[in-house]
Formats: C-alpha cells, sequence, structure tokens
C-alpha cells in the first residue's frame, strides 16, 4: 500500500509535466463531461476486447481501482464494453455509460478529481454448447478486475472536471504477471488441465489445490490419508498456515471490520498456532486441500455442474480430487472425505454434499451462500415480483444488503448489483450476484446467463427463479429428495450462521432448519446460531468471529474424525492415520 501511495504522491507532483491527461475546452453536446481514452500501440500490438472503466476519486488515499466499495465510502466508476480496440485509437466514456453510485456523468459534480482509467481485457471462448462469449479470463490473481494482470490502466491524476470537459487519458501501465508460490515441506501445489472443462470452454482449462500434508507424512510412507476439504474463495496459497512464529516488528494494521488493532500479529499468531496444533499430538493426521478453480466468471465455481461455467461439479469431484489423492496416498473412497467453508465456501460444502452424497461423508457449512432462495438474502424470488423494491402499489422502499450486528443499514440491494452492472455486463463484473446468476441461471440465446431480474430496475423473471428452485435451491431438493436419498445425507449436514449475519443470510439457514427438523429419517445432523454473530459465524460460541475465522481447520478436523467413526464403512481404515 505504501508503494501505491507513494506512486501516486509523485504522479501528482508532476502532473504538470504528465501528456498523459489533460483537459480541453471544448464542449460535450449535452454539456456533460467526456473522457476519451487512448489505447497506446507500445501496450498493444493487436485489437483488443473488454470493459473499460473510468474511475473518479475525490481523495488520494488510494488509487482509484481500489475505492470502489458497496458502503458509503466508495467512489465513482463509470463503464462502456469496447471491441476490437485498435492501437493507438481512442474510446469515449460520456454520459452513456452507466455509473456506480452516480449513474450517469451528466449528474456528476464539478470538481477536483484523481482520474484513472482502466481496460479490464476480455477474451473469446468458442464453447460446447455452441455459444461464442467474451469473458475475462483468471490470470492469477482471482478474477479480480483491479489487480488482473494484463490490465491495462492509468496512472491517477488530478484534474478539475467541469461541466462540458472533454478530458484525454492515455492508458499507460500493464498490471504486471504473479509469481506462483513455492512448495515447502509441509504444502505443496497441484495443477492440472481438466478434460470435462477444457472440452466445454474449447481452449486450456485448469484446476489447483494447495495441499497441506500431515506430519509423518514421509515417515509413514505406507499410511494412506483421509481427505479434508476447505472450500471458499480464491486461494492464492494455504492460508492461515505459517512455520514461523509471527514478526511483532512490522506495523500494526488496524481491522475495520472487527474493530482491532494489529490484526495483522493476530492473523499470525493463530497461523503459528495453527501449526503447532498440526503437527502436534493427537491431532488427526490427514491432507488438508483448499481448491483453486477461478474461471471467466468468478474466482471459483460453486463446485458444481452449470450450463454457463461448465462441468465443475465433476471435474472438481472426478478428476481433481483422485489425482491430489493418487499423488499424496489418499484413502480415495467417499467415506474418507469430507467439506468445510463459509460463505461462499459453506454453500459449496452443502452443495457437494447434496449432489455428491456416495462421494462426500459430512459437511460443516459456516454462514453460507443463501441456501433456500425463499430467502435469498432479502427477496423471495417465488413470490415478489420486485428485488430491490419491497412490493407496494405506491411505496418504493429499498431492500437492505448489508447491515451490522445493530442493524445499521450502509448498502442496498440495488446498490450492490448497480456496481456490479457498471463494472460488467451481462454478468461479466466478476462479482457476488453475477455469479449466483451465471451459476444457477440457464443459458440466454446471447450465449451469457438469463438474467434472474433486471439488473436496473430488479424485476424477477419468474421462469427463471423456477429453474434455479428445481436445480440450486439446497433447501428445497433436500426436501424433495429426502425419501430417496434421507439415509445417505443422515448425520452429514451441519450448519453455522450469525443470527445478525451482514448479508440476512441467517433467514435461508432458518427455513432449511425447518426442513431439516421435520425429515425422516431424522437428519441427525446440527443447526446453531450465534447470538448477534455477524457474517461469517462458524459454530464455535466461545471466540468471536475474529479468531474463529482463523480455526476452521482446527474445530472441523477433530469433529469430523470423531463423527467418522460411526458412519465409515465396516473394515475401514480408521486407525493408522492416527498415529
Amino acid at each position: 500500500m505504501k508503494l501505491r501511495l507513494l506512486s501516486l504522491q509523485l504522479w501528482i507532483l508532476t502532473a504538470g509535466l504528465a501528456v498523459f491527461l489533460w483537459g480541453c475546452t471544448s464542449s460535450t453536446p449535452d454539456n456533460s463531461p467526456s473522457f476519451s481514452i487512448v489505447l497506446p500501440e507500445e501496450l498493444a500490438s493487436t485489437p483488443l476486447d473488454g470493459r473499460l472503466l473510468l474511475l473518479l476519486s475525490s481523495n488520494d488515499k488510494s488509487e482509484p481501482r481500489f475505492q470502489i466499495t458497496d458502503g458509503p465510502s466508495t467512489q465513482l466508476v463509470f463503464g462502456v464494453d469496447v471491441e476490437g480496440w485498435a492501437p493507438g485509437e481512442s474510446r469515449t466514456v460520456d454520459a452513456s455509460a452507466f455509473g456506480y453510485p452516480i449513474q450517469s456523468l451528466t449528474d456528476l459534480p464539478e470538481g477536483d478529481y484523481y482520474v484513472q482509467a482502466l481496460l479490464h481485457k476480455y477474451e473469446t471462448f468458442n464453447r460446447a454448447d455452441g455459444k461464442t462469449v467474451k469473458m475475462p479470463m483468471d490470470r492469477g490473481e482471482g478474477q479480480q478486475w483491479n489487480q488482473a494482470p494484463g490490465n491495462l490502466y492509468s496512472a491517477p491524476v488530478k484534474i478539475s472536471v467541469k461541466a462540458g470537459s472533454a478530458i484525454q487519458v492515455k492508458l499507460d501501465q500493464e498490471i504486471p504477471p504473479i509469481d506462483p508460490p513455492a512448495d515447502s515441506k509441509y504444502i505443496k501445489h497441484v495443477k492440472i488441465q481438466s478434460e470435462l472443462l477444457t472440452k466445454f470452454w474449447g481452449r486450456p482449462m485448469y484446476l489447483g489445490a494447495h495441499v497441506l500434508l500431515p506430519e509423518g507424512f514421509d515417515e509413514h510412507p505406507d499410511v494412506k490419508y483421509p481427505l479434508a476439504i476447505m472450500h471458499g474463495h480464491f486461494p492464492y496459497d494455504f492460508a492461515g498456515f505459517r512455520t514461523d512464529p509471527p514478526d511483532k516488528s512490522t506495523p500494526c494494521e488496524y481491522s475495520s471490520r472487527f474493530k482491532l488493532d494489529c490484526y495483522n500479529h493476530i492473523v499470525e499468531e493463530e497461523a503459528y498456532n495453527f501449526y503447532k496444533t498440526w503437527t502436534g499430538p493427537n491431532f488427526p493426521r490427514v491432507l488438508a486441500i483448499e481448491i483453486q478453480h477461478a474461471n471467466p466468471f468468478y474466482d471459483d465455481s460453486y463446485a458444481v455442474n452449470s450450463e454457463n461455467l461448465g462441468p465443475y461439479g465433476d471435474a472438481i469431484t472426478y478428476e481433481l480430487i483422485p489425482y491430489i489423492e493418487k499423488q499424496f496416498r489418499g484413502i480415495g473412497e467417499g467415506w474418507a472425505r469430507f467439506t468445510y467453508g463459509g460463505s461462499t465456501g459453506g454453500w459449496e460444502a452443502l452443495a457437494v454434499q447434496v449432489k455428491y452424497p456416495d462421494e462426500y461423508n459430512g459437511c460443516f457449512a459456516a454462514c453460507p451462500d443463501p441456501i433456500d432462495f425463499r430467502a435469498f438474502c432479502l427477496v423471495n424470488l417465488y413470490e415478489d415480483k420486485n428485488a430491490y423494491y419491497l412490493d407496494s402499489e405506491f411505496k418504493k422502499t429499498l431492500r437492505a444488503g448489508y447491515r451490522d450486528y445493530l442493524g445499521n443499514v450502509t448498502a442496498s440491494l440495488m446498490d450492490m448489483n448497480h456496481r456490479e452492472l457498471a463494472l460488467g455486463t451481462k454478468g461479466r463484473s466478476g462479482q457476488q450476484w453475477d455469479i449466483w446468476e451465471a451459476v444457477f441461471s440457464p443459458v440466454g440465446e446471447d450465449g451469457y446467463p438469463q438474467r434472474i431480474w433486471d439488473k436496473t430496475t430488479g424485476e424477477i423473471n419468474p421462469d427463471v427463479a423456477a429453474y434455479w428452485k428445481e436445480n440450486y435451491d439446497l433447501a428445497y431438493i433436500l426436501k424433495r429428495d429426502w425419501p430417496a436419498l434421507g439415509e445417505k445425507w443422515k448425520g452429514k449436514i451441519h450448519l453455522y450462521c450469525g443470527d445478525m449475519d451482514n448479508y440476512y443470510l441467517n433467514n435461508a439457514v432458518y427455513l432449511a432448519e425447518e426442513i431439516l427438523e421435520a425429515t425422516e429419517p431424522y437428519y441427525d445432523g446440527e443447526v446453531a446460531y450465534g447470538d448477534r454473530a455477524e457474517h461469517c459465524w462458524n459454530g464455535d460460541p466461545t471466540q468471536p468471529n475474529a479468531i474463529s475465522r482463523l480455526r476452521y481447520h482446527q474445530m472441523f478436523i477433530p469433529k469430523w474424525a470423531e463423527q467418522v467413526k460411526s458412519r465409515a464403512p465396516k473394515n475401514a481404515d480408521l486407525s493408522s492415520w492416527r498415529y
């Protein structure tokens, strides 16, 4: 962060000498400001496709590209799609561009802004379903538009923007590649080309994983191990494991989320404690993995098969996991695998248990993304007409999107979706609501996901909602299929959520719990809630979120190791890996 700020300050000091951005005296037809963005020949040799973003900030706390959020502190972004943008040419961002939180440059207040432009590059995919789409491919960063290697951007410069201003910006920088993490004694990294995904996307597609080896792995060459699968967002490396004591000589970093000073030191301390627990006596010896499955839509695939993303569920379950088990002496049977995770990872942990009941033997799902679409956050997809407003004949009341533990709302559901629409059309923002749509929706005529609701107005499409229900409403699927599959799910489902989850995810858990409590045979699992706990409470009432979120492996691996004794097949090896 210090380097970014220094770079920004240097650019501000030398703005008078820079030729990359300047104001002109000409006026635009509607008297709103316009920005002409130049694609330089030295940074592009062929025409480019992508999403061109204009970013404006009223402060220099960081580059504008790092200041676009759902909350009140957000700065401004305006976006346009570009295709066949030739080197040396310019493209215009003007009043026709969709913006967030101000929708049009026509309404931009006059004043001084730090101005930056960024091109989020797309490539063309000729998919096996016959559709051709232009999408941003992950390049090792986990689908982050403002950090994706190869994206072009301009250094931010402070400029006075007035009505009618015609301003030119030159993309003068390129985000560099990211080096992959290195192997160590305990952590290994694997990457395979998926035949299933390669066939679907029409180009090589890969899956990866970070594998944490158990203590004594080399000293016990004849032992085969269970597999602990932690689902979640894109992991650069295996998180939360550190063989060295925390470096408390580094400056303290304050966590605004948890209101804790020196939270970076707390994180390192917990990671070091996990290393000591992992290598200490009596901890179950298992293989623990975190999966990399970033894709053209998001930082992970939600680990299920999808019309828009392709067969990620099958690719992970039948290609990646068997490969890891073969490489690192996994037991390789469904009874010896289990899943856990929080938020997106919580949904995935439950989803794969539901959709692959024989391949996994237990899930621990914390603060899961909506598992019952009657409570898709605060939207009932089957009864509500509009996602952004409460149904009313005369009054327009916005639905909340984000709250704190006292109920203070800082973003509406409309805010969140309009931010995404500015970042990318056709579900290409790489953000949360768009990935839900991409995973759960059928493919549209244009090859992109069918909208669950109009992204601008919030009007819900009941036909798409019906498709979601039958294929991805996990609570509904459990209720529908329990007579046939209940015995396979029995004892395997564990749900945890704070009753003041920031995204109202607890509402769906309440509905799912009602279904589970009425099952026959009884589901024999666990549902628990954290009092006034925010996102992402994971079942430990003795610790605050700031700590428990760092202890997933320590919490759930021993818990599963005890439970599996009652669910393992006869003659299963339950002892050799407990050395």
